[in-house]
């Protein structure tokens, strides 16, 4: 199967693929690029998603606690 890469780089899954891959709206994709090769595997574990997005500070858990305690208090004074 083929499909074009748009002017905006973006291409369409054909519906076959995506049925066979359970493959739905908002969906994740992984791209992995080995070889030359390009494999694009579907992330169906909602919790990968959100990779990366949560921002950690420095470890040290207590201060990282009272920061976001005190980052939140600001919204009610």
């Amino acid at each position: 199967m083929n499909s074009t890469v748009t002017v905006k780089y973006q291409t369409t899954i054909p519906k076959a693929v995506r049925k066979q891959l359970g493959i739905s709206i908002n969906d994740a994709l992984e791209w992995i690029v080995e070889k030359g090769k390009v494999f694009v595997l579907p992330v169906h574990d909602n919790f990968s998603r959100y990779r990366g997005s949560v921002k950690t500070g420095t470890g040290d858990i207590a201060s990282d606690i009272a920061a976001a305690r005190e980052s939140q208090i600001g919204k009610y004074r």
